[in-house]
């Protein structure tokens, strides 16, 4: 099985000069953009451009226009002849996500949550099977429901996120942008919170933004080392209940450290 997509990077689907560099800046899942990045006088030569790099062999996730759009079902009809893309659909509910997954059937598919509607129905859409994950369009989201996205404000959604995805058995979902790039030391900041939030990844705008959110999604040395010792503790005991740094250790907190050495180990699920 393959790694857990970690970073997400966006890339304007008019501008296939940038595809191969995105390609290779390290990001784990490249994102055709057709949406937001795209003016509406722009969208079919986008397109066009996207079907180009897929035709020629090229890898991507593509985040295709909002069902209630115009260029909607255009989008899908280029996809359809491309069953190794994956797909993103924006202001995903319920029913739009119903109907891209009929469309685009055995595909990665990633909803991006970013409108109330979506937010409110969430055990509705985690629902939807052939969804493979949530990402959250903090953003978007934002000038939806008039939550400022600062301090602790969108924490109680991204909570939520978390957990219906959990209980759906969805991958890890992924969080939104930081506006910011210019930042390295915030970049890794903010993704370090998504992941203590229990997120499994970031969306990145820029491809400065890749190493910081890679590296906040790996496993610090300190977390190494634990996890290490843990483990062989619990081999030594036989399996029993047993103490590592004055701490009990018993099969949950050893669950904690299987994963954590699950990530160090190439080709292995997180």
């Amino acid at each position: 099985m393959e790694r857990i997509a970690r970073s997400l990077l966006f890339v304007p689907g008019h501008r296939p000069d940038r595809f191969g560099k995105a390609t290779a800046s390290g990001a784990h899942q490249v994102v055709l953009d057709l949406e937001d990045a795209v003016a509406p006088g722009a969208k079919a030569a986008a397109r066009d451009a996207v079907k180009d790099w897929l035709v020629h062999g090229g890898q991507a996730l593509v985040r295709i226009n909002a069902a209630d759009t115009e260029w909607y079902e255009a989008d899908l009809a280029m996809l359809q002849a491309f069953p190794r893309a994956g797909v993103m659909l924006p202001k995903a509910d319920r029913l739009s996500l119903a109907h891209t997954v009929a469309a685009l059937p055995g595909r990665d598919v990633v909803a991006l949550l970013e409108t109330v509607a979506g937010c409110l129905d969430l055990p509705g859409v985690c629902g939807v099977r052939g969804l493979s994950r949530i990402a959250f369009g903090s953003v978007d989201f934002g000038v939806d429901s008039g939550i400022a996205d600062e301090g602790e404000g969108m924490t109680s959604i991204r909570v939520q996120i978390v957990l219906h995805s959990r209980l759906a058995g969805l991958l890890a979902p992924v969080d939104g942008v930081s506006v910011n790039f210019s930042d390295p030391q915030q970049m890794q900041q903010d993704a370090l919170r998504s992941r203590q939030l229990g997120f499994g990844g970031k969306l990145c705008i820029h491809p400065a933004q890749v190493g910081a959110v890679n590296g906040a999604f790996q496993p610090s040395e300190r977390e190494r080392d634990w996890a290490a010792r843990v483990l062989a503790a619990f081999e030594a005991s036989g399996g029993a209940a047993t103490a590592v740094d004055g701490r009990m250790i018993d099969r949950p907190v050893v669950e904690h450290a299987r994963r954590i050495a699950a990530e160090l180990a190439p080709g292995v699920a997180a």
